[in-house]
């Protein structure tokens, strides 16, 4: 806590925040996430005190502290800071094109937008242009849904600020594809194979090729013309790409490059039965569009290889290609998106903005901002390392971005109500609140009506802890009282005494019915009482003592307030 504290005072000229601090914690440790409630003060108090001594003795005091302490923290954070981003092989001297290519079979998820993120940025650097490519070829192992398109269109510009500089779907592409396998297929580069995938398989494990290897580019083209025609049922015929049967990966070993698929494409129909495989699909879109530049994960290594090969025999020279490795989001889990199509068809989630999902449409109903995104992704760079990262990690990010702008209101879970007595001070008509504790963003008006006491309402957990002690409580804001009873209280002074436990709370009167929609905790709809105002639908608010949240549905005729939870 005290290395990340001091490391994150630094960085933010003397604002680090806690959350920030329990994320890189968590990212180091991932077992301590269980430990976040012991975590959390300790953080807190070392925060604090990093924080102090960057006030006090200024940033080279804290640098130092750091060498002192944790020289490996300064030198890699320090670096990440001022690097960002890897430099990018061979950049100079010419336009450099970058690609993302999705398959529609859902919207985008938290995975796929590192994708997005990290291309777009160095497009952004370069002065490049990125490419946005539908690989909606496959039609039996994903196939495409029809509303994807214009959700991933809808995505993409709201990660990037911007459309792509161009923008292609390979299932308007397929003439295209069609007629290189014919090319690849008179040159001898590819040839089609009628072994069935059990004959093929033996005979590739063995290193041995295969009877149909040896056909003449006349032969195949003749069995080309009957997988068009349909002579060939699905599973009966594949073009394979020819390559060396040495090979010491099994999987370079003639590849199959374009295979027949029968069924419905919801863009182009039954038109076609012949489909390339991404393989080569991506590599000839990917010389059309002068690519430069890959980045990709690292289990697509193979893919690389693969393309290589084809590349070659074309005499194409293959893109700069560059890797990172998984990143597992603790909360999440593994998710893959025809898993979540799944359970979504099975009633398991209510829709893709199911807020339980890692999904781009469930992130942006929860509040989270695109910018939260590109900094999560930037500062976890370009490693081929597998790493496991908590939530926190984004969600620090995301409230340092927010927080400033968010406006304050009470939301009371379980809430009780206490009648107090107000005969020992001098009541106000009315408190007024300001919206943000630091920032200018107005005040809201609470109305109290003394005329027989006050009543107000807190938390059931807030009131058996006092029961359970002395009986004090600190209103947030306002004034010291004593808990007397269940339902009954009596105010002692305006003034805040020591070590007094804060509260948020809220004046009978302003509370209107809510339910608050939260993640990650089993029960999804948690009734609440939420403080009376006027903000619209999509505002973004922070809750007292509870965190982010944001409004889904204005109260109304009956309909309660209804938020979805952002973040703590």
């Amino acid at each position: 806590a005290r290395k990340y504290s001091l490391q994150n005072a630094l960085e933010y000229d003397g604002e680090g925040q806690v959350k920030s601090v329990m994320g890189r914690v968590f990212g180091e440790q991932p077992e301590l996430t269980t430990q976040a409630s012991v975590l959390g003060p300790l953080a807190a108090k070392a925060v604090a005190e990093a924080n102090s001594l960057h006030a006090e003795h200024g940033a080279e005091h804290v640098r130092q502290l750091l060498a002192d302490e944790f020289p490996d923290a300064l030198e890699k954070r320090v670096h990440e800071r001022r690097e960002g981003l890897p430099e990018l092989p061979n950049s100079e001297g010419r336009e450099l094109v970058f690609r993302f290519a999705p398959n529609p079979n859902g919207p985008l998820t938290l995975g796929h937008s590192r994708g997005v993120i990290i291309n777009s940025e160095y497009a952004r650097q370069h002065g490049g242009r990125i490419v946005l490519r539908f690989d909606d070829t496959g039609i039996k192992t994903k196939p495409p849904l029809a509303e994807a398109y214009g959700w991933i269109d809808d995505e993409f510009r709201w990660l990037t600020g911007r459309a792509p500089d161009v923008r292609l779907l390979a299932s308007e592409r397929m003439d295209l594809y069609l007629d290189k396998a014919r090319d690849c297929l008179a040159q001898r580069i590819c040839y089609v194979c009628t072994c069935t995938a059990d004959e093929f398989k033996v005979t590739r494990v063995a290193r041995e090729a295969c009877p149909c290897r040896s056909r003449s580019s006349e032969q195949s083209l003749a069995e080309w013309e009957k997988m068009l025609d349909g002579t060939y049922a699905e599973g009966e015929a594949v073009v394979r790409v020819l390559t060396d049967m040495e090979e010491s990966n099994p999987a370079l070993r003639d590849w199959p490059a374009l295979r027949i698929q029968t069924g419905e494409h919801p863009l182009v129909g039954t038109r076609y039965r012949v489909w390339p495989l991404l393989d080569f699909q991506s590599a000839i879109d990917d010389e059309e569009q002068g690519v430069t530049h890959i980045i990709r994960g690292k289990d697509l290594m193979d893919s690389t290889r693969k393309q290589t090969q084809l590349y070659d025999k074309l005499g194409w020279t293959y893109p700069e290609t560059l890797y990172w490795g998984r990143v597992k989001v603790h909360e999440f889990g593994g998710f893959s998106t025809s898993q979540m199509r799944a359970d979504i068809e099975s009633g398991e989630f209510s829709d893709w903005d199911d807020i339980r999902l890692p999904t781009i449409r469930a992130l942006r109903r929860r509040g989270f901002t695109a910018e939260s995104l590109r900094l999560f992704w930037v500062e976890l760079g370009l490693t081929q390392k597998d790493i496991s990262v908590p939530l926190a990690t984004l969600e620090a990010h995301n409230s340092a971005l927010v927080d400033a702008s968010t406006p304050r209101l009470s939301l009371l879970r379980d809430p009780v109500r206490l009648a107090l007595d107000v005969s020992a001070v001098e009541m106000p008509s009315e408190l007024v609140l300001p919206n943000h504790p630091t920032e200018d963003l107005g005040v809201r008006t609470w109305p109290l009506d003394t005329d027989s006491g006050l009543e107000v309402l807190i938390e059931k957990g807030d009131l058996e802890f006092a029961l359970s002690g002395d009986g004090v409580l600190r209103l947030k804001e306002f004034a010291d009282i004593e808990v007397t009873s269940d339902g009954d209280g009596r105010m002692l002074h305006f003034e805040k005494g020591d070590g007094v436990r804060i509260v948020h709370w809220m004046a009978a009167g302003v509370e209107r019915d809510a339910v608050l929609l939260h993640d990650f905790e089993g029960e999804l709809q948690h009734p609440c009482m939420l403080e009376s105002n006027d903000h619209a639908e999509g505002t973004l608010v922070q809750l007292e003592r509870v965190g982010f949240a944001r409004i889904e549905q204005v109260g109304d005729r009956g309909r309660p307030w209804r938020l979805v939870w952002t973040h703590g």
